[in-house]
């Protein structure tokens, strides 16, 4: 495409008068005039050559998108280029285009006398030779060619430049756009857009650990005690012998085996005990020189202690799979293939694309049985579990030049009579997703950009031409926008009248564009 390209977008019923009409704000361009995709517009060929010649007369070299093929072929004829799309044009060759409308030397009737043959008699017709003016007649033929000579050099001599800052208006434009997987094109009036479903298979590995449980008989605390004789005799400890603390709620112990303390005082005998079974698991164990109570009939002759902690009790449970357990590692593998399935998809996308997040699923048929590998059965016992996952993951994906086109088409709707869009100013934002399905989407676009005044600088020069300097600048006040902050600036010299050049090619025009107001 040509740079500097100014659009006219075409309403259904609209004439060449209007086109014309909207041709004469500009000069000197490249302009892109686009067909509607609903109704009819313009499809006669008269109507494109009075368009292409208003073109031809203001040096404007035009191009058509339409995909009416009776304005292709006319297009054909006058070498005027079409295109499908907006984004082909930026692509594709601007001919130089012609109207059949005008003739030239070579096409003049073939029996028209040609200028050598009518010398004869041109001869024989010329007048009497004139003879020469008096005096007189040549001082007044002087002061008139004198005179003639100061109003053209007071009509010519002066000359004028005039500056304005015409301002750029902003246009914005909310789209709601319906992606659909089955749409044949890009239809701008209805807002719909064509899109297609990707597929990609993706496997994953998971691992979590076991939150059940699966209870088992306690231990029974053991340790020794040791026994200090108090009398003389020697004192036989069977097996069995019971031994308790004697702070707090007792835990009694039994010792193990039999055991022999020697006779004398303070002879010892260390004996190994256990906790009783009401007292298994943590409860049985103690600290050091807890023990100090002997049940037995002989035991005011004896003293009792554990010099060392009494421990190895504990209530037990192994570790079990639960169908909560199944479940969490499933979700979060699924979560992992849909993260690696967005990553993937990037890579299979064209030009322009991008995948829809909200459309990214797993196939239903993916739930297939040896698609999903657990690595423990629930209920069995295991400390931990994994899961490997294969699964189908489905996305739409959508281009985004498709909806840049609808979002282009809605502003051009907008554009006020006599104004252009600005290329340059254009800018799309994707906005929240309305509605998903699996095989369309909805959603809004938010399309912004500026439209700048047209100044027929040809036919404001001649609107201009001798008017006075104020009455020039609030004419131009009253039918631009300008700038803000912003008046004409009007340079004439040299100033002989306070007014401007009564010839408009005197006055040279500069247009400048603005901020927004």
């Amino acid at each position: 495409m040509p740079r500097d390209v100014s659009f006219i977008q075409l309403e259904p019923g609209e004439d060449a008068v209007s086109v014309r009409d909207r041709l004469s704000f500009l000069r000197g361009q490249n302009v892109l005039i686009v067909w509607p995709e609903d109704g009819t517009a313009i499809n006669r060929k008269l109507d494109l050559v009075l368009i292409q010649r208003e073109a031809m007369r203001r040096a404007i070299r035009l191009a058509f998108v339409t995909h009416d093929p009776q304005v292709v072929q006319h297009a054909l004829d006058l070498d005027i280029s079409t295109f499908e799309t907006i984004g082909a044009s930026e692509h594709g060759r601007w001919k130089r285009g012609r109207a059949k409308v005008f003739t030239n030397r070579f096409q003049k009737p073939k029996d028209e006398l040609e200028p050598e043959d009518l010398m004869q008699v041109a001869s024989r017709v010329r007048g009497p030779r004139r003879l020469p003016l008096p005096n007189a007649a040549r001082l007044i033929v002087a002061l008139i060619v004198l005179a003639v000579i100061g109003g053209v050099g007071y009509v010519a001599l002066p000359g004028a430049t005039i500056t304005i800052t015409v301002a750029k208006l902003p246009l914005e434009s909310d789209v709601l756009i319906t992606a659909y997987a089955g749409a044949p094109g890009v239809d701008t009036a209805g807002s719909l857009i064509p899109a297609r479903i990707q597929l990609v298979q993706v496997t994953q590995t998971g691992t979590r650990p076991t939150t059940g449980a699966l209870d088992q008989p306690p231990t029974l605390a053991s340790g020794t005690v040791t026994f200090l004789n108090r009398a003389d005799a020697p004192i036989d400890i069977p097996a069995g012998t019971r031994v308790a603390t004697a702070d707090g709620v007792p835990v009694v112990f039994q010792t193990v085996t039999d055991a022999a303390l020697p006779g004398g005082a303070n002879q010892s005998a260390e004996v190994s005990v256990e906790a009783l079974p009401e007292y298994s698991g943590e409860a049985g164990n103690v600290d050091a020189l807890k023990i100090t109570v002997v049940e037995a009939d002989w035991a005011a002759n004896v003293t009792v202690s554990n010099l060392l902690p009494i421990g190895g009790g504990q209530t037990r449970s192994l570790p079990v799979v639960t169908q909560t357990d199944a479940d969490r590692l499933r979700a979060a593998v699924r979560q992992q293939i849909q993260a690696q399935a967005q990553a993937e998809l990037q890579s299979l996308l064209a030009s322009g694309e991008f995948v829809v997040d909200e459309t990214i699923a797993i196939t239903p048929e993916s739930d297939r049985a040896d698609w999903q590998v657990y690595s423990a059965e629930v209920g069995a016992v295991a400390s931990e579990i994994t899961l490997e996952m294969r699964a189908v993951v489905q996305a739409l994906v959508v281009n985004q030049r498709d909806a840049e086109q609808v979002g282009f088409a809605a502003l051009s709707r907008q554009i006020p009579r006599g104004r252009t869009l600005d290329i340059d100013t254009l800018s799309y934002q994707r906005g929240p997703v309305e509605s998903v399905a699996p095989d369309q989407i909805t959603f809004r676009l938010f399309a912004t950009g500026q439209v700048s005044g047209q100044v027929d600088t040809t036919t404001l020069r001649e609107v201009l031409a001798g008017r006075p300097i104020e009455d020039a600048r609030l004419y131009l006040s009253s039918i631009y926008q300008l700038a803000p902050g912003t008046q004409p600036e009007i340079t004439v010299s040299p100033d002989f009248t306070g007014a401007l050049p009564t010839l408009p090619i005197r006055i040279t025009i500069r247009v400048i564009e603005g901020d927004p107001p």
